[in-house]
């Protein structure tokens, strides 16, 4: 404990030196971890995606429909256990732009079926088969919105009209949440059968479908052979495993863990600077104070152990901190759940930081550290003269 107090006196010297280096590993460590919690949102599809699920869409664009009848066509395919369709609705809320969401037309049961990661109580479930108009919302979605079971939801869509121009109306029948922290809880689901009788264009089509095979180790070959069965047609089809598919929404923003890795690369680089130059200047101001300590005993061990304590401690106090401000913000939602639905710190990206913390700790003062344990005590004496 007398170390501990020694070390903390010596950071207590030059009080405004300390405080900015804090300051500078604190911002280090914060946009560390919001950083880590983008990138989380952005690869949650592919860490949450499905090894037995593929995914089925037209072999142009993902914005061309594939026929509804395609679905049981493909259950016939050996190997295929079911598929389930999907269409992107674009559901805009009170007509603002800035309220849109993931909302998709799908079959109930079997979509239920085909995505475990979304759970629904029974009661709701049997609530949303028995209600044409009725809809399923995540619990991140009625956070934004102070949506509650039972209120009835008017949305507009650019994309799919209603006939009669009359705006689409929804009653929420359930609420569903993540089996997992990473699974996004901010979509919008409601019935494909009214959705295709209502819609103004495009009866009879599906976006793309959600395919589960029977054996893991035959996803290549049914993949090949979908898109076989589905050649030279009007609507051929492209066929790739769920992760590769998010994965390609993903890499349409860049190659995020390279971007990543180049900021915080360049801040860690500078931090380690500024900490090295810190605990370099705090040494040579002590050169003196170093040499009676080791003249009256003190063993260059201890010496060099008291500099890395003291900048250990240094990283530790602004680095931890740092991390615990990242966390809380991330904690308390997506500041644009549009776009981020989800948004935490994960927790070994927190073990990481805490690794990085130490690291730069040690890193930073391990050449002051060995340049005082070196240190001649009648060198060091000479210049308290």
């Amino acid at each position: 404990m007398r170390f501990l107090v020694l070390v903390w006196n010596n950071l207590k010297r030059r009080k405004l030196r300390t405080s900015l280096t804090l300051l500078s590993i604190f911002v280090a460590f914060v946009l560390f971890g919001l950083l880590c919690s983008i990138r989380e949102a952005f690869m949650a599809g592919v860490s949450m995606a499905g090894a037995d699920r593929l995914v089925v869409r037209h072999k142009v664009s993902l914005i061309m429909n594939l026929p509804v009848t395609y679905g049981p066509r493909m259950e016939r395919i050996p190997g295929v256990e079911s598929a389930v369709h999907w269409t992107w609705f674009n559901g805009i809320y009170q007509n603002e732009p800035k309220n849109f969401f993931g909302s998709f037309p799908v079959n109930p049961e079997p979509f239920l079926a085909m995505h475990p990661e979304y759970l629904l109580p029974e009661e709701q479930k049997q609530a949303w088969l028995k209600t044409r108009t009725g809809a399923i919302v995540g619990r991140t979605l009625t956070q934004r919105f102070g949506w509650k079971i039972g209120d009835r939801i008017p949305l507009t869509s650019p994309i799919w009209p209603r006939k009669g121009d009359q705006a689409w109306e929804f009653e929420i029948v359930g609420i569903y949440d993540g089996a997992q922290k990473g699974t996004d809880t901010s979509g919008f689901f409601f019935r494909y059968d009214y959705f295709d009788e209502a819609r103004a264009r495009g009866e009879g089509t599906v976006g793309w479908y959600f395919v589960r095979v029977k054996d893991v180790n035959q996803v290549a070959q049914v993949a090949n052979a979908i898109d076989a069965e589905f050649a030279n047609s009007p609507y051929e089809t492209k066929t790739e495993p769920e992760g590769a598919f998010a994965q390609g929404f993903v890499q349409q923003m860049g190659n995020f863990t390279t971007i990543l890795i180049g900021i915080l690369s360049a801040v860690f680089f500078t931090i380690l600077l500024v900490a090295g130059n810190t605990m370099a200047q705090a040494v040579r101001e002590r050169t003196g104070e170093l040499g009676v300590l080791k003249a009256v005993g003190f063993s260059n061990g201890l010496v060099l152990a008291l500099i890395l304590a003291e900048s250990c401690l240094i990283a530790a106090a602004g680095g931890l901190t740092g991390l615990g401000a990242a966390w809380f913000f991330a904690a308390r939602g997506s500041p644009v759940p549009a776009i981020l639905p989800v948004f935490y710190l994960p927790t070994e990206n927190v073990i990481l930081g805490v690794g990085l913390v130490f690291a730069l700790g040690l890193v930073a003062g391990i050449l002051p550290a060995l340049q005082a344990m070196r240190l001649q005590i009648a060198v060091a004496l000479r210049k308290t003269e």
